[in-house]
């Protein structure tokens, strides 16, 4: 990339986001980290705000996710009913990090989109 171009550095971490029965499916993608967790975080916090039956966190396109990025999903959970808020599709370097971090154990994860809209 030359220098003084316009273009970003990296992709915007939010890919999308979708109503789906009673619930939002976010869909995050690229490296999630300290740089763009404030983006991760307006997005789950309007994704909750209006009280979503569940919010899928669809993970199938992330490629890394650092401890700042984790604790968004953390913040996320609190402001929803218990189970509300479901981890979609982590791969390897992503399920690595929730495993490390003991959130597999706390966060639902699933592995397709489906499955965590099905509950």
């Amino acid at each position: 990339m030359s220098k003084g171009s316009d273009a970003p550095l990296r992709e915007r971490p939010v890919l999308g986001v979708d109503a789906v029965g009673g619930g939002v499916v976010v869909r995050l993608g690229g490296e999630l980290d300290l740089y763009n967790a404030d983006q991760v975080r307006a997005a789950l916090a309007a994704a909750t705000d209006d009280s979503p039956a569940f919010l899928v966190v669809d993970l199938s396109q992330v490629e890394f996710v650092d401890s700042t990025a984790l604790s968004v999903f953390i913040e996320a959970r609190s402001k929803l009913g218990e189970g509300a808020l479901r981890l979609a599709a982590p791969q390897l370097e992503t399920m690595r990090a929730l495993k490390v971090s003991g959130l597999d154990r706390h966060l639902a994860v699933f592995d397709d989109v489906d499955a965590a809209v099905a509950g």
